[in-house]
């Protein structure tokens, strides 16, 4: 059971665990999610796993491509169709849906003793960079987001799953609800429901684990031992979340912990996929439009402005009239050519998919000119220096005109506002923000001089090759930004696979 499933990527970490012979050690019957496009995307993904692991049929690859409608492509497999729409729903989670929910999982389950039941509420109002925002409003603390876990506690209460996980983000750490310590309330609710939510059977209780320490979260708990740090299990990002483990409290189990695994770094990640160029937001696009606001910067004397940094000559030259004309940047916006260079790294290998004759969300967004001009600086000095600058690192002819920047420039506030994905190393957290402006984001390469795609981003999150995410492109970053890695889940479900093959059924 997958509660506030997003695109799916708990989801499709479990649908792709395998057991010792090979078989998927779980079924999906249920994936509720609320937002339409997130849906779309969950719906079509149900639809794939219809089909055995590989065998997706002649006609997905088809639509990837374009030859084919979604409305064909269902009419060719009704069966496969009709299976992902009893799976894949659309549902908004509260009081109004509860009874019907309620029914809806036990009819699913059908009696089942070993299942588990995955997701994690909404998080926006979790997040840091969220809080900062939201804190000037009065409903802040009676946000809907600080709430949300509730509804997941309830299904807890209805259904009694012998295992749960819960994910949300790091910032729930520092969180508050009413005053008080949001994740010591969470913690408190899921070690014991009867006591939170009324009318609950007063005989529920979980034990609560962490993935990546070995110490049994039970009192006053340090919050931080939920803390799952995706890098260090093979994922080529540095993204910090919370999996809160339950095991009911009269099974006699406890789960392993998450193997370490060293990860790609974003040039292994996505440096095989086809080099696109930035395109213009607010002029007439073109290659030569592009190159030609581009070699303003030529004129800015940079070298003079860096005040005899050690890497200054390096960047001015790098960035000369000459240099620029000879960039060998590329031509096109987007790229459909799928690379024929399977990744060599066990979490890259499993993204690739030799069928695919296309390459889908691989579309950079146009930018204006000045931020141009700021992403190639930016990726030259981090080519240069291999690290990201601060707004203290640009010459003052390259910062942006706002506010802050001032505030930045000291290290007050967002002094990392342009931020340079560094090849050699894991990408930074893929957040939900990448659908606003792509500042954060930036490609390693200058010549490309341009925020990440889709493809990048999901790459970098470990969706396979063959995903498709439904929406216009805005849309698609938020189902990438706000997904659990599948490759980290892949690893969570064959832990969860062996608590439950442990557990004997009365």
């Amino acid at each position: 059971m997958d509660l506030f499933a997003g695109p799916g990527g708990l989801g499709e970490g479990f649908a792709s665990a395998r057991n010792e012979n090979g078989k998927a050690s779980f079924r999906s019957v249920v994936s509720i999610e609320r937002d339409d496009f997130s849906h779309q995307t969950l719906l079509l993904r149900h639809f794939v796993r219809h089909f055995p692991e590989g065998e997706a049929p002649e006609g997905y690859y088809d639509f990837l491509g374009g030859r084919v409608t979604l409305s064909d492509l269902a009419s060719r497999h009704p069966a496969a169709w009709a299976d992902a729409q009893k799976s894949a729903l659309k549902i908004t989670l509260g009081p109004e849906s509860h009874s019907g929910v309620k029914r809806l999982i036990a009819d699913r389950l059908a009696g089942a003793d070993k299942w588990a039941l995955v997701g994690g509420p909404p998080c926006q109002a979790y997040s840091l960079v969220g809080r900062s925002r939201m804190m000037g409003y009065a409903g802040f603390e009676s946000d809907e987001r600080h709430t949300l876990y509730l509804e997941y506690l309830r299904i807890i209460v209805d259904h009694r799953p012998p295992i749960f996980i819960m994910e949300n983000v790091k910032g729930l750490l520092s969180a508050t609800i009413e005053g008080k310590s949001a994740i010591s309330r969470i913690v408190s609710d899921l070690s014991n429901p009867g006591g939170a939510l009324p009318g609950a059977p007063s005989d529920l209780a979980y034990k609560l684990y962490s993935l990546s320490e070995e110490e049994l979260a039970a009192g006053d708990v340090d919050p931080r031992l939920f803390v799952v740090r995706a890098e260090e299990h093979g994922i080529p990002q540095a993204r910090h979340r919370m999996f809160i483990v339950g095991i009911r409290g009269d099974l006699s189990v406890r789960p392993g912990l998450l193997k370490k695994l060293a990860p790609p770094s974003v040039r292994d990640t996505i440096g095989s996929l086809p080099a696109i160029r930035s395109g213009l937001s607010k002029a007439k696009d073109s290659q030569d439009a592009w190159l030609t606001e581009l070699r303003q910067i030529s004129s800015m004397n940079v070298r003079r402005q860096l005040n005899g940094a050690a890497y200054a000559g390096d960047i001015a030259k790098e960035l000369s009239f000459e240099k620029l004309i000879e960039m060998r940047s590329p031509r096109a916006i987007s790229s459909t050519k799928y690379p024929r260079r399977k990744p060599n790294h066990p979490i890259l290998g499993s993204l690739y998919d030799d069928r695919l004759d296309v390459l889908t969300s691989h579309e950079a967004r146009g930018h204006m000119a000045s931020d141009l001009r700021r992403y190639l600086y930016a990726a030259t000095f981090a080519e240069k220096t291999e690290r990201s600058p601060k707004l203290s690192d640009f010459p003052a002819n390259l910062l942006p005109d706002h506010q802050n920047v001032e505030l930045g420039r000291t290290g007050k506030m967002f002094s990392d506002r342009f931020r340079v994905q560094l090849a050699n190393q894991v990408s930074t957290t893929i957040t939900s923000h990448i659908s606003k402006d792509g500042h954060y984001f930036i490609h390693y390469d200058p010549a490309q001089c341009r925020s990440l795609t889709v493809r990048e981003a999901a790459r970098l999150q470990t969706f396979p090759d063959n995903y498709f995410f439904a929406g216009p492109r805005t849309a698609q970053y938020h189902q990438v930004g706000n997904a659990v890695p599948p490759q980290l889940a892949k690893q969570i479900a064959e832990i969860v696979a062996e608590v439950l093959a442990s557990i004997r059924v009365r």
